[in-house]
């Protein structure tokens, strides 16, 4: 019994420091809206560079600018065939064989076998792919949700199983660097099938790319006067020399792949998660 209660005693102060040092485990997440979970308020380090005013008004300087972000709730896996399935029953328009193509390429849900049949290469459990954004996006309306942005990806993603913020670690940033290295498979794995993280979301590396609401933002400067055009520092060596972070290669991989997608793009590993805002979360509920 003694021994019992000193194995207890020590728990909850082993529990207690971790709260101190901001590590959490990922069963002490936070429950959010059904199948999400909830995203603490916090900063994203952008992994650029941005333009800020320096001594004088002809002084223009770049540093990392961190982002906030507001508490919010993202799905905990990724939409899965099955879930799209039942969006396009009920949607006949977002369907394979009517879809305009104004709203997605020729490559839309190209592996599934008929308009309302998935078939052997798109398990229902595994995440729909060769959606387009206006597609991605139409689903999370159908349902009150909208897609997460960029931030609020990010700072999710910055997480491992026991860390909510695990992005210094260059051990989490190795295994994610791996993660991205894997040929797409001609037949996904199912969701929540790679690793849960301190906030209770599986799979944002190494199942499939997501889209982000605000996925073509890194094609504009964050200066108001630059953002008519192209942000030319952004790009090459150029770009690489305005990075906040040079030994984050994963996060220059997002970024390139984002500043390549078009809204219509379809692609055989890129899907999506729903998002919503904690306080559109709480007046929803009874």
């Amino acid at each position: 019994m003694k021994a019992m209660r000193a194995g207890a005693v020590v728990g909850a102060l082993a529990v207690a420091v971790s709260g101190l040092l901001g590590v959490h485990a990922a069963g002490a997440a936070v429950a959010g809206a059904a199948g999400m979970a909830r995203i603490a308020a916090g900063e994203y380090r952008p992994l650029y560079r941005q333009p800020v005013p320096g001594a004088n008004r002809d002084t223009i300087l770049r540093r990392v600018v961190p982002v906030h972000v507001a508490s919010f709730d993202l799905g905990v896996h990724a939409v899965t065939n099955g879930e799209y399935l039942a969006f396009v029953r009920a949607h006949p328009e977002w369907r394979r064989s009517r879809i305009s193509r104004l709203w997605a390429d020729e490559s839309y849900l190209k592996r599934w076998a008929g308009d309302l049949e998935p078939g052997p290469r798109a398990p229902l459990d595994s995440p729909v792919v060769e959606v387009s954004w206006f597609a991605a996006r139409a689903y999370c309306e159908a349902r009150g949700e909208r897609l997460p942005t960029i931030a609020e990806w990010e700072r999710a993603a910055n997480a491992d199983e026991a860390r909510r913020d695990a992005s210094r670690d260059p051990k989490f940033l190795d295994r994610i660097r791996k993660f991205y290295s894997h040929p797409t498979p001609d037949v996904h794995p199912r969701v929540e099938s790679t690793f849960r993280n301190a906030w209770g979301v599986w799979d944002l590396h190494g199942l499939v790319w997501e889209w982000t609401l605000d996925y073509g933002s890194a094609l504009v400067s964050g200066e108001s006067r630059g953002d008519a055009s192209l942000e030319r520092g952004l790009y090459c060596g150029a770009g690489a020399s305005n990075a906040g972070d040079f030994g984050d290669y994963a996060a220059f991989m997002r970024y390139a792949f984002r500043s390549s997608l078009q809204a219509r793009y379809t692609t055989s590993n890129l899907g999506f998660r729903a998002a919503r805002d904690a306080a559109a979360a709480r007046r929803s509920k009874p």
